[in-house]
């Protein structure tokens, strides 16, 4: 009886701590505890919705929708070029190379030099932005593409949600019949023969959101659209088909040369025109899914009370793998440090706080997520948690600018789709890109030329230098891995020799 008296009172005493610290948000917010939706897109280019390119060949009515509702970030961007990274700078709020997670996991593949070393598991010493929530009463989901860890112990249900619907070690739909059911998935179980994953993802979340309508929650939907395989549902197909048609947009020259990586074995192309009809398919059901989850949070009545945020982990597949999407006016796409391959989508709604429809054109990256949801939420900072991010509560209330004006990338890796390993820092206006095979440097301003065709370099030899070093610094603070040589081969340039 007193060991179980005493067990009561343990319980009572955890629920009483949760309870203060939702009160404590709701009384700082003077309302409710806010809920929080993040939805986080695979593969999907800056280029590809229409909210940030009005010409584009895709339909996100969606996704323009969430825009006009909230705050659409113009110079937003992904902490690396490929997938895994960006995904572990989301959940931690710090750069991955602060843990050797720099290339998707576990991509180790090798060129002229040996690529950095990879750690390829976000590591359980992390305290997730699930984490933190959870520990002040928020009820966590994930649904969709996890790839941040090799084993189950490192899948979302050890590392902060309560609930876990597809996530796991693979990068893609890889089983069963892909993108439709059944899905091969052993953290999702199969639906009707048929059914397309989009769609269940968008339906399990809606579900999680009218059960916890009466209790703050966070839902993380991670979709794995529009990752390869490049498949859609046939009548969207169809339907992208006739409209390229009729657009004109068939027989087009599609693709141009691209910079490429020597030694070559195989010509590097780029796709300089949106007219993939399988793409264009897999976009819209995407965009038709986050319909599905904001309708939920209108039926659910709690649409006023949820913060919506929307990006993507890297940059549009233009250069490999069927080269379905067009970045331009972009150079590159995933896989490269040039703005194709880093800039994103990059949306919050946040009712009540942000101005209905407005842009701001600020740097912004997706480290910034953690401390501005914990910040929106009333909850105390943890900024050894998320060292590398900053709140972007200011900007969203009108703000003009944060005081953080240099952002970092580190990519010591040759990417599956050409792109070329190397490190680039953006300070302001300027943008400066320094390659790790010879320490050979490009510099471009991008307010001038986002398309990063006019190299600076010869001409800004100053403010080369001065960037250069801030960079270095930077390596050096996060204890940043280059290449390495080939038994028997040349050593690749080193910074700061």
């Amino acid at each position: 009886m007193r060991f179980m008296s005493r067990s009561i009172l343990i319980l009572t005493l955890m629920l009483l701590t949760l309870e203060s610290s939702l009160t404590f948000a709701a009384e700082k917010n003077n309302s409710k505890p806010l809920n929080f939706v993040f939805i986080l897109v695979d593969d999907l280019g800056y280029m590809d919705v229409g909210c940030n390119n009005p010409d584009t060949f895709y339909e996100t009515p969606h996704i323009n929708q969430l825009a006009k509702t909230g705050m659409r970030f113009t110079n937003g961007y992904a902490a690396n070029p490929v997938c895994s990274p960006t995904r572990y700078s989301i959940m931690t709020g710090k750069y991955p190379t602060r843990v050797d997670a720099t290339n998707f996991f576990s991509g180790k593949r090798a060129g002229k030099y040996l690529p950095a070393p990879l750690n390829d598991k976000m590591p359980l010493s992390e305290v997730t932005i699930a984490e933190a929530l959870k520990e002040h009463g928020y009820s966590t989901f994930f649904a969709g593409k996890w790839h941040l860890g090799p084993t189950e112990e490192f899948w979302p249900e050890n590392q902060g949600f309560d609930i876990n619907r597809a996530g796991w070690h693979r990068g893609g739909p890889y089983g069963g019949k892909k993108y439709f059911s059944p899905y091969g998935n052993p953290r999702l179980t199969d639906g009707p023969d048929g059914e397309h994953l989009p769609d269940r993802l968008a339906t399990e979340t809606a579900k999680f959101i009218d059960a916890h309508r009466e209790q703050p929650f966070f839902a993380y939907l991670a979709f794995y659209s529009v990752h390869t395989p490049l498949m859609g549902p046939k009548p969207l197909v169809a339907k992208y088909q006739a409209k390229a048609k009729r657009l004109g947009l068939t027989g087009q020259e599609e693709f141009a040369d691209e910079e490429q990586v020597f030694p070559v074995k195989e010509k590097r192309r780029v796709r300089i025109l949106q007219n993939h009809a399988v793409y264009a398919a897999m976009v819209e059901s995407m965009d038709r899914a986050v319909g599905k989850v904001l309708k939920q949070l209108e039926a659910s009545g709690v649409a006023d009370n949820t913060v919506v945020m929307l990006t993507a982990d890297n940059g549009g597949l233009s250069t490999s793998e069927g080269s379905p999407t067009s970045n331009l006016p972009l150079r590159g796409g995933k896989g490269w440090l040039y703005e194709g391959g880093i800039r994103e989508v990059f949306l919050v709604r946040w009712p009540g706080g942000t101005k209905p429809g407005s842009t701001c054109d600020e740097p912004v990256i997706t480290t910034d997520f953690y401390p501005t949801i914990l910040d929106l939420a009333g909850l105390p900072a943890k900024p050894e948690q998320h060292l590398d991010g900053v709140s972007l509560k200011p900007l969203l209330t009108g703000q003009p600018q944060l005081k953080r004006d240099t952002l970092y990338w580190h990519y010591p890796h040759y990417s599956n789709q050409g792109g070329i390993p190397g490190g680039a820092i953006r300070k302001g206006d300027w943008k400066l890109i320094e390659r790790f095979e010879d320490g050979r440097v490009q510099l471009y301003n991008l307010k001038q030329d986002i398309g990063e065709r006019t190299d600076l370099a010869s001409k800004e030899t100053q403010r080369v230098a001065d960037m250069r070093q801030q960079l270095h610094r930077w390596y050096q603070e996060t204890d940043a891995k280059f290449l390495s040589a080939k038994p028997n081969g040349p050593q690749p340039w080193q910074p700061g020799k």
